[in-house]
């Protein structure tokens, strides 16, 4: 899979603060892993279902100045909650989000963009064993199923306390958001919005202002 907008948006919203362990589920080929690197002194597990991908992120991890902090296992989240013993201040995932939806001919893309390998209850569920009580769950999701899964989060105790909607072009309607979760419920959720594009197809002066640190050409 190559680096997209979402794993981009996600890794520049996170704020890591003072993580000291990381957890990226379904880093693909590791952008958002090192995004959280070059923004934090954590260390960072990255895992994924798809063995290519895997080998691609610990390809990347080992190019990168933060690689003695860094690494890629190829592993399903499931198998990851099951064996793991330890927990994490910060966990990331842009999961397969595609459910029932039409199917890609190629195998790997059908793996991380469809959610028959990792349901919403998997998910919340393992990220309640993996994440320290103080901990935040950071996850991109498409802007209709927010409702779901901010219900499907507070099943396992975890509340939504921040939330970006995204907006694709200014006459079109949202079509991502942006979560934050943890285990204390906010007293108000706090809500922002941004733009990606303008009308021209230019991005906008806030995409550009949130992504600046992570694009070599802006």
């Amino acid at each position: 899979m190559k680096v997209g907008t979402d794993a981009v948006l996600l890794g520049s919203w996170v704020c890591p603060g003072n993580a000291a362990e990381i957890l990226d589920i379904g880093t693909g080929c590791g952008v958002i892993a090192l995004m959280m690197a070059q923004k934090s002194k954590a260390s960072i597990t990255a895992i994924d279902i798809d063995r290519d991908s895997a080998s691609q992120a610990s390809q990347n991890f080992g190019s990168s100045i933060w690689t003695d902090r860094m690494m890629a296992l190829h592993v399903s989240f499931m198998d990851f909650v099951n064996h793991h013993n330890g927990q994490f201040d910060l966990i990331t995932a842009n999961p397969p989000w595609f459910s029932n939806s039409l199917k890609s001919p190629h195998r790997s893309r059908n793996i991380a963009r469809h959610d028959d390998l990792l349901k919403p209850d998997d998910l919340f569920s393992g990220v309640k064993k993996l994440l320290t009580q103080n901990g935040s769950f950071y996850i991109i999701i498409p802007a209709d199923s927010a409702s779901s899964t901010a219900l499907t989060a507070r099943e396992y105790s975890l509340f939504l306390n921040r939330q970006m909607i995204v907006r694709p072009k200014p006459e079109k309607d949202p079509n991502r958001i942006l979560m934050e979760f943890s285990f204390t419920a906010p007293d108000q959720l706090f809500t922002e919005e941004i733009t990606i594009r303008n009308s021209d197809n230019s991005f906008t002066d806030a995409y550009l202002a949130m992504t600046k640190d992570f694009y070599l050409d802006f």
